[in-house]
């Protein structure tokens, strides 16, 4: 908008610029005409008593006649005239005049061929005229150099002048900049209402619009929010129940049919809960809880992840966690969804790494990075996994939904997820590498 707002008001100046000109060279020619009209006039009226008096002085003495001319020879004539008869004979002329008589016919006034304008006077007896003529060449030449003049002070004008205006029109429109930018920067998790001190009063009102959306999306996201979590109490509760009273049977049957049959549905009641997990932790995702208004170092939550998964012997004593001890990973991030993510990640790198290979995490300021021992994964199956329910050829189990779980919460965080196989450096394995946009 501001580039078609400059490129339009330039457009405006300029032919507005050129238009005056042009008129102008317009009115200037009308009134050079009138001016060398009025000239060959005041000449023509001038000079006939004279030439009446000095052909009287010439017919007596020819010398007179030879000086004369010799005095206007190196003059410059504009004005060229001659004096004819009643014949039409030229008995009389000045040094550029034509010796052919002019084309004008002998009436007082003005006559115009294509080479010369001229203005006819005869004497009060009418036996003699005299004929002035100015060449239209002399005027064209007067007008075009009258048009430059005023052609020649645009060439710095118009420049200054769309200086000043990309100038003006960017200052006028910077609130509209500022607002959009501020608009751009909100998402699920960003929901702080936009500041309108500074903003003209139309634009006022769009940014109290703005924030009473703002308000209602971040009152829904919270129900949401408060939803999944009741959720998920409310569900994992039965299942555990359920899954508790499973594995008791287990413990007090003795034959090898039934408890077979129970050990079944022990497995498939620990396959409904992880998937229970992953589906609540989906809806979360879906939810927008990835960002914060309040900036927080993620370092203490992914020292938290990796001794959890310690402590409860997740890992296998296979997890090898390594980072600079000035570690900073400070933004506007939700510990919980941090913390999400970063276990779905190490879960499927201990899933379906081998068995008797360590799992690396290698954190630096900006970057996490999460590698296994595994086959090379091809193009196409980096972009399966990352799909909901999407599994490459593994038989580990899984519900297919980490990634798509990571890929979400990181796109609240404005953070992304780079997938690569095999990892850098190695002829096998994976990794997923967190990359931060904004961290201190």
């Amino acid at each position: 908008m501001t580039r078609q707002l400059i490129a339009w008001l330039i457009a405006a100046l300029t032919g507005f610029w050129l238009l005056a000109a042009g008129l102008g060279a317009f009115v200037m020619r009308e009134e050079f005409d009138e001016i060398f009209d009025g000239s060959l006039q005041e000449t023509a009226q001038r000079l006939m008593p004279l030439m009446v008096d000095d052909l009287a002085k010439r017919i007596g003495s020819p010398e007179t006649r030879r000086l004369d001319e010799q005095a206007l020879e190196n003059e410059e004539e504009y004005l060229v005239y001659q004096v004819r008869d009643q014949s039409g004979a030229v008995v009389l002329r000045s040094r550029d005049a034509p010796a052919a008589p002019f084309s004008a016919p002998l009436v007082n006034g003005f006559f115009q061929d294509r080479t010369y304008r001229f203005y006819s006077a005869a004497n009060t007896e009418g036996t003699l005229f005299i004929q002035v003529a100015d060449a239209l060449a002399n005027r064209q030449e007067a007008v075009t150099e009258g048009a430059t003049a005023l052609l020649i002070p645009l060439a710095v004008l118009i420049p200054v002048s769309a200086g000043l205006i990309m100038i003006i029109v960017r200052r006028a429109l910077r609130p509209v900049a500022d607002l959009r930018q501020a608009i751009e920067r909100k998402d699920g998790g960003n929901m702080a209402p936009i500041p309108l001190t500074g903003l003209p009063q139309e634009l006022a009102s769009i940014g109290r619009s703005v924030n009473l959306l703002l308000g209602r999306l971040e009152a829904a996201f919270d129900a949401e929010r408060e939803f999944t979590a009741n959720s998920a109490h409310e569900l994992r509760t039965p299942i555990a129940g359920a899954l508790a009273q499973t594995q008791l049977l287990i413990s007090l049957l003795r034959e090898d049919g039934p408890r077979r049959r129970a050990e079944q549905i022990e497995a498939s009641l620990v396959k409904l809960v992880h998937l229970a997990e992953k589906l609540l932790q989906l809806a979360r995702a879906d939810a927008g809880i990835g960002s914060s208004t309040a900036m927080t170092d993620l370092t203490p939550v992914l020292d938290v992840v990796i001794d959890d998964f310690e402590r409860q012997g997740a890992s296998e004593n296979r997890i090898l966690y390594r980072r600079p001890a000035d570690l900073r990973l400070v933004g506007p991030y939700n510990e919980d969804a941090f913390a999400i993510v970063v276990r779905n990640l190490i879960e499927n790198a201990l899933r379906h790494g081998r068995a008797d290979t360590p799992v690396e995490v290698e954190a630096s300021n900006g970057a996490i990075a999460i590698r296994n021992h595994c086959p090379a994964l091809t193009v196409d199956e980096l972009d399966t996994i990352r799909q909901r329910f999407g599994r490459g050829k593994t038989r580990a189990t899984g519900t297919g939904l980490g990634l798509s779980i990571v890929d979400r919460m990181l796109a609240h965080m404005q953070a992304r997820l780079d997938l690569r196989s095999p990892a850098p450096g190695r002829e096998d394995g994976f990794e997923a590498r967190i990359l931060f946009d904004r961290t201190a």
